[in-house]
């Protein structure tokens, strides 16, 4: 058991992850087709039946020639879930989209030595990527145009 079993296992978590990052990309492409050029949100309703389980905001908050930065939070859920927020980078060029930060916004290092102070776990970028993506995919499945209360 050398170091070939150990970078093995890291580059295959690298394709996973280069997987979803595209996989999101594409995700936030059908929620948010004008990111390059929306300044401000967008809000979807998230529902089942005629019950508002939440609303999903997508923000800009930076919007440069080749990459958007966007908020990505959730409103009004269940009281006992905690409301996901993250921020998420996308390379246009690349077709890739990335979590840059969760909750407080921290940085993530891709791999963590572990144990670590913050506990992070060594796959944290990952996971968080796949969360993304189970998120949104949720949000494709039962998501509708969040209509003007008049």
């Amino acid at each position: 058991m050398g170091m070939t079993a150990v970078r093995e296992r890291y580059r295959l978590d690298l394709i996973e992850l280069q997987a979803a990052c595209e996989a999101n990309y594409a995700r936030l492409m059908r929620l948010l087709p004008d990111m390059r050029g929306l300044v401000g949100s967008r809000r979807v309703a998230l529902s089942q039946g005629e019950q508002l389980l939440g609303v999903l905001v997508l923000e800009v908050t930076e919007s440069c020639p080749y990459t958007t930065t966007l908020q990505v939070r959730q409103e009004l859920s269940l009281p006992w879930l905690p409301l996901p927020h993250m921020a998420v980078r996308v390379y246009h060029d690349a077709r890739m989209a990335e979590v840059v930060g969760a909750e407080n916004a921290r940085r993530f290092r891709s791999i963590y030595t572990y144990p670590n102070a913050d506990m992070h776990q060594p796959d944290e970028k990952t996971q968080l990527n796949l969360f993304l993506g189970e998120w949104l995919g949720h949000c494709l499945a039962c998501g509708h145009e969040l209509q003007p209360v008049l």
